[in-house]
């Protein structure tokens, strides 16, 4: 809880003030979007939401749909960050999974967290479907295992997930993955048809339309530079203010220093993702027949996918503390042809890095500050699926029906070890240990 002091100063990253979206693939392929104002005016609204990423998004078109009055501030432009840039696929559960929470809240608390586990990925399709976003939904993810090690993990992962209610799982053989999957890196794997993968800027896009849809108001460029607090409270733009009855703090990787207390529970990671030219028909059918997203079973994995026009999507890796690569391809190039070496001659088109927000226990922060502040952040690099119900679950709590809320908001976060100073080389240390564990198999 912070103390009670007047105002609470945030603090946007230099690159928030950017007026454009990275130059990704996703950007130079979206679909048009109108120019949005920037906050001039002093104006009044049941919720004011910071952030025009997908949780933020996410909760406009809950809280719309119940019957609230929303206002969204973005400091840049919708889409900008994370739900911008990330790989596009619909991963169920979360970055830590079932199994891990029950071990920290027990079994009948974790069964909670076991039903909403697959519930953001049906959010996504309900707002395809009701608001008729185009945004290449395919379905079926796999995850791809490197070693034996993998394949046990992932007969854990089936059988926990079904007890949890997904019934759309395979467990792949060697010879399955290899007729889903053009590489000779895997042993096998496990197919989810209830995941799958989007263009993700233009699902933010098209959230953004349905929220201005509804009555929903959408301000760029308008950073929020202070929030006093109280009932009701205020948010400040360099332009102009909201007065609201709520506040919902949904800024994630590129929010600042609004809340201390969060931030030295939280670390920005960069991870980096390239995309090729198109390829033939005859490629991309080799690469992808089913067209399939897919995600390796390592620490630190690489995920990769189709885009709609056939190119190939591919990231991995992790940069702790968020700093920019000077050479993208150079990182991730060796990457894909480790997996595709028959792509040694297709030129990469697009490179780009974007942000997503670490907690230590990879789990996501959720709670209240005061009466009327809400926040969700730190997806830990799962986001696309969890973001979608964290709107679901603010909406409900403002609402006044508080039991899923309340779940995510009890889970214990710690700060990382020596704080902010020392996050980045504890977690690099971390990464180097889990990702000469997945080398050796061990």
């Amino acid at each position: 809880m912070l103390e009670q002091t007047e105002s609470i100063a945030l603090q946007q990253p230099r690159q928030a003030t950017q007026s454009d979206h990275a130059p990704s693939y996703y950007a130079a392929s979206a679909n048009a979007s109108p120019a949005r104002e920037t906050l001039k005016d002093n104006i009044t609204t049941d919720v004011c939401i910071i952030g025009a990423g997908y949780t933020g998004l996410s909760s406009a078109l809950h809280l719309l749909e119940a019957g609230f009055n929303v206002v969204v501030l973005e400091a840049a432009k919708v889409g900008w960050g994370a739900s911008g840039r990330n790989g596009g696929q619909i991963v169920n559960s979360y970055s830590r999974d079932i199994d891990v929470i029950e071990k920290t809240v027990g079994k009948d608390k974790a069964a909670l967290f076991g039903e909403m586990a697959f519930e953001g990925g049906k959010i996504i399709r309900e707002r395809v479907e009701k608001y008729n976003i185009q945004c290449d939904l395919k379905d079926g993810g796999i995850f791809a295992a490197l070693n034996d090690k993998q394949i046990k993990e992932l007969e854990h992962q089936k059988a926990l997930w079904e007890r949890h209610g997904n019934s759309q799982l395979e467990l792949l053989s060697a010879n399955d993955i290899r007729n889903m999957v053009g590489s000779e890196r895997y042993v096998g794997g496990l197919l989810d048809k209830s995941g799958g993968h989007i263009h993700p800027l233009n699902l933010a896009l098209g959230e953004a339309a349905a929220v201005e849809s509804l009555g929903g108001q959408i301000f760029e460029h308008s950073a929020v530079e202070r929030v006093t607090r109280g009932e009701p409270v205020r948010v400040h733009t360099a332009g102009g203010s909201v007065t609201a009855d709520f506040l919902i703090v949904a800024g994630n990787a590129y929010l600042g220093g609004l809340v201390p207390e969060l931030q030295a529970k939280s670390m920005p990671c960069g991870t980096q993702v390239v995309t090729t030219e198109p390829l033939s028909d005859e490629m991309a059918a080799s690469l992808l027949p089913q067209d399939y997203c897919v995600e390796d079973c390592n620490y630190l994995l690489d995920y990769f996918r189709l885009s709609g026009d056939k190119r190939l999507i591919y990231g991995g890796g992790v940069v702790y503390g968020a700093r920019d690569p000077e050479n993208i391809e150079a990182i991730i190039r060796p990457k894909m042809l480790k997996t595709f070496p028959q792509l040694a001659n297709v030129k990469i088109d697009y490179c780009w890095t974007g942000n997503f927000l670490m907690t230590l226990s990879r789990l996501p922060q959720v709670g209240r500050i005061g009466s009327n502040i809400y926040y969700s952040q730190g997806c830990s690099g799962h986001g696309v699926t969890y973001t979608h119900l964290a709107g679901r679950l603010v909406s409900e709590v403002l609402r006044g029906q508080a039991e899923r809320f309340d779940a995510f908001a009890s889970l214990p976060h710690l700060p990382f070890p020596g704080g902010h100073m020392l996050s980045v080389p504890f977690s690099a240390l971390g990464a180097w240990y889990y990702t000469l564990r997945d080398k050796l198999g061990v």
